[in-house]
């Protein structure tokens, strides 16, 4: 198999170095579809042609689905990336630290390689499918936290009102379940601390295939579970999105649906 797995670090790496060198910089901010929760800024979009640049280097017809829009040249090619270029938008314009980069890569439908990049503390979380999941070279693995109460957990909430007034109504729940409670803003950073062990269960509604597809990976080559909030198997362009160490995983589904 080629070399995936170089391309997608060197990617995620210089998003990362534009990323940081913008840190305390000016930037100018737009606002998609209107809505002051949904940010998008020209750091984003560098980070993005950075990323496009150095895959199609390499893999010329490669597809490309990307949140800022790029495209590869070739949208009916088997290969498809995936990338968020800088997860925490929102997170990133208020100097607030926690944001990273975001690649996956799809062969034929099926996820095969998953890199999430956090440029401040230099954290490179990776998966390749069959092999496992690490983090800076280290093998990784979700928790054994036996119990949602005594699981940490992390959420984040959805850009609409609708889908967030729902998931507050699941906050609550959990809040009172749980042993403690998060919310980063990072969706992708929330599942690569899931399939490192340093938070034990994740849900959230409305995710993107940008969000969700590299985290997604690095869970399950973590040992973890992924799916809907009934259980259900997981899609890169389901609504609900369900991350866990799998040992609370069923009870998890249970306050989320209700039985």
């Amino acid at each position: 198999m080629p070399d995936y797995r170089t391309v997608a670090v060197a990617a995620a790496q210089q998003a990362g170095k534009i990323i940081i060198d913008a840190c305390g910089a000016e930037f100018v901010v737009d606002y998609k579809q209107g809505a002051l929760t949904n940010m998008v800024t020209e750091v984003d979009r560098r980070s993005e042609q950075a990323i496009v640049e150095i895959v199609l280097a390499t893999f010329p017809d490669h597809q490309i689905l990307a949140e800022e829009g790029s495209e590869g040249p070739n949208q009916h090619s088997p290969y498809r990336w995936i990338v968020d270029p800088l997860d925490g938008t929102t997170n990133f314009t208020h100097g607030f630290p926690a944001f990273c980069v975001s690649i996956g890569l799809e062969v034929e439908g099926h996820l095969v390689l998953g890199v999430v990049y956090d440029p401040l503390r230099q954290e490179l979380f990776e998966a390749e499918i069959g092999k496992g999941a690490s983090l800076n070279g280290q093998r990784i693995h979700v928790s054994q936290v036996p119990a949602l109460n005594t699981a940490l957990l992390v959420t984040g909430f959805a850009y609409d009102q609708e889908s967030r007034q729902r998931n507050l109504e699941y906050f609550s729940r959990f809040v009172l379940a749980s042993q403690g409670l998060r919310r980063t803003g990072s969706a992708a950073l929330d599942l690569a601390y899931v399939a490192a062990g340093r938070v034990d269960g994740f849900w959230e509604l409305m995710l993107a295939p940008w969000d969700v597809a590299a985290g997604s990976l690095i869970v399950t080559e973590a040992g973890g579970r992924v799916t809907g909030f009934a259980g259900n198997a997981f899609s890169l362009d389901s609504a609900e999105t369900l991350a866990s160490n799998g040992l609370i995983h069923d009870e998890m589904v249970t306050l989320l649906t209700g039985h």
